[in-house]
């Protein structure tokens, strides 16, 4: 059971939405509130997991409330500006819905809020016991760390690049993977790069400055500079 509260200033949004709400068994709301003062008493006494927020609030706006709070619920954004989506998912929403609130793209965020639920409910050093949550702004995939084959940076963001799956793009940097994941046989290459070394099948050099590496689950090799490909067989030739 999900704990819901809703944030509005505007009461004809906030009983729509509890009326869409009310089709979702999973869902129970524990209050309303309609300014950035309510809203953290609310948060406060009822500790929801799932925010719905509103974005402008009359004398604030749902920013105000986050910045407030050493520790945030879940926050799906509702609101009727597209403008602020961007950075809506830099503080990790788990979704952000325009208005009018259509019933199928709150079923999506119902889903994913509980799949986000579930995967806190995970003990924190998961990864080392087997299951990794993996957050995109679509969607929270569980997967086991043995069934990455490889993370590459780009920019502020990772590409994750699980065995026999499209990439998922995470909003984390690669440190922040390097210091979650097992090492080994997870290895750093480089700036850019880290690989599953249980996971090479083959190693190609066609020159002294380049190095293909194949890795199971992984349709297309890997081409890697030389340092990186220096550091890839000494890990191999140690076992």
């Amino acid at each position: 059971m999900l704990r819901v509260l809703i944030v509005d200033d505007e009461r004809l949004a906030r009983q729509a939405l509890r009326r869409l709400l009310a089709t979702h068994p999973e869902v129970e709301i524990v209050g309303e509130a309609e300014s950035v003062a309510e809203a953290l008493q609310a948060i406060e006494q009822t500790e929801p997991q799932l925010v719905f927020l509103d974005i402008e609030l009359g004398s604030g706006d749902g920013f105000d409330i986050l910045a407030a709070l050493e520790r945030s619920p879940m926050i799906v954004f509702v609101t009727a500006f597209a403008e602020y989506a961007v950075e809506a998912f830099a503080v990790n929403a788990v979704d952000y819905l325009l208005k009018p609130v259509e019933p199928e793209r709150l079923a999506e965020a119902v889903a994913r809020a509980a799949r986000e639920a579930a995967a806190a409910e995970l003990p924190s050093d998961s990864a080392a016991k087997g299951v990794i949550a993996l957050k995109t702004p679509k969607r929270t995939v569980l997967v086991r760390p043995t069934e990455i084959a490889a993370l590459r940076a780009d920019g502020d963001f990772t590409h994750v690049l699980v065995a026999d799956q499209p990439a998922l793009m995470m909003w984390r940097t690669l440190g922040h993977f390097e210091s979650v994941l097992p090492s080994p046989p997870f290895l750093r290459l480089g700036r850019s790069l880290i690989i599953n070394r249980d996971r090479v099948q083959n190693v190609e050099t066609p020159s002294r400055e380049v190095a293909r590496v194949t890795l199971q689950g992984m349709a297309e090799p890997l081409t890697l500079g030389r340092a990186a490909a220096a550091r890839l067989r000494k890990a191999l030739s140690a076992g």
